[in-house]
């Protein structure tokens, strides 16, 4: 693409003409006269945008410079450059003999410990499918216990899990211990623990968690209709205020309650269908379920389609 230049004809101009406008070729780096033809400069530097921005796209984010972002977690907002080893050298080199980059003299051992952890948390939100603003939630999360120190000796896999945790509570998309725990690398009960410390330590809170924080994720992944959805949801809530399941966890009152749905409806599930989705043993959902059926006429809503009537749903 081309453009008229008058800028540059105070150095540049052409011999013939040189009152004639210049015509920069960005693409040939040339600068040529748009009167003849002639070439009268070459290798011109283009100082424009390196990317191009275009009218549809929706995007707030400014690709008209490359380069990574700045990044208010490490010191210096990372912009730091790292110097390959020369070919020469003695330097380390991975299986294929390549040099690597030797960025553990140059890095201090907090910002190393935070760099491992950002990764292990994007890492984490990729596998839960969870947005970039709590997936930021959480290196803040981490960065404060780090620079806290109230944590010093715990595992860090441990304290990236909970601050994941945390973060999904806080911003209304929680996950159950069990799926942070899938993704994890360390146990429900050492994640547990950490969790407590931290909200003990930073005096932070959470919501508490009710049974609708789950049901629409789970019926989704059940292929549920929202029918059921919306049945499953009110069983759980009058469960609840009827005090019929006393102790249970909102988790396994959300899974039984749509176990007792799906089974008065044409789109019936198996409690181990339940369970593979949910994260709730089988046992644990059948307990509840038993001690909800008896009241499940006082359960459903009113207008519910029965496809299996109330007295014909199991019992167990």
């Amino acid at each position: 693409m081309a453009s008229t230049s008058r800028g540059a004809s105070a150095q540049v101009i052409c011999p013939e003409h040189p009152d004639t406008p210049l015509v920069e070729d960005y693409h040939a780096g040339d600068m040529i006269c748009s009167l003849c033809g002639l070439v009268v400069g070459d290798r011109v530097i283009d100082v424009g945008s390196e990317w191009r921005t275009f009218s549809n796209e929706k995007s707030t984010k400014d690709n008209s410079r490359v380069g990574g972002p700045e990044n208010s977690l490490f010191d210096g907002s990372d912009m730091s450059t790292m110097i390959a080893t020369g070919p020469g050298s003695d330097g380390p080199r991975d299986q294929y003999g390549k040099p690597m980059y030797r960025n553990r003299g140059t890095m201090s051992s907090a910002d190393r410990a935070l760099h491992t952890a950002v990764r292990e948390i994007s890492q984490m939100a990729d596998r839960l499918n969870v947005p970039k603003m709590l997936q930021d939630r959480a290196n803040n999360l981490f960065k404060q216990v780090h620079e806290g120190k109230a944590l010093k000796g715990r595992s860090s896999d441990a304290i990236v899990s909970a601050c994941m945790y945390i973060a999904c509570r806080q911003d209304q998309v929680p996950r159950t211990f069990k799926e942070i725990c899938a993704v994890s690398k360390t146990s429900k009960k050492e994640i547990g623990r950490v969790f407590k410390l931290i909200l003990r330590n930073l005096e932070t809170n959470v919501d508490i968690i009710k049974t609708g924080d789950f049901m629409s994720r789970f019926c989704s992944q059940l292929a549920l209709p929202t029918a059921v959805q919306k049945a499953a949801t009110y069983i759980a809530k009058k469960a609840q205020d009827m005090d019929l399941v006393p102790g249970r966890s909102p988790v396994s009152v959300t899974a039984a309650a749509i176990y007792m749905a799906s089974q008065a409806s044409g789109d019936k599930k198996t409690s181990k269908e339940v369970s593979d989705v949910t994260g709730v043993a089988e046992a644990t959902i059948r307990q509840s379920y038993k001690a909800m059926i008896p009241k499940a006429i006082d359960l459903f809503p009113e207008g519910f389609k029965f496809i299996t009537p109330i007295e014909c749903l199991p019992l167990n």
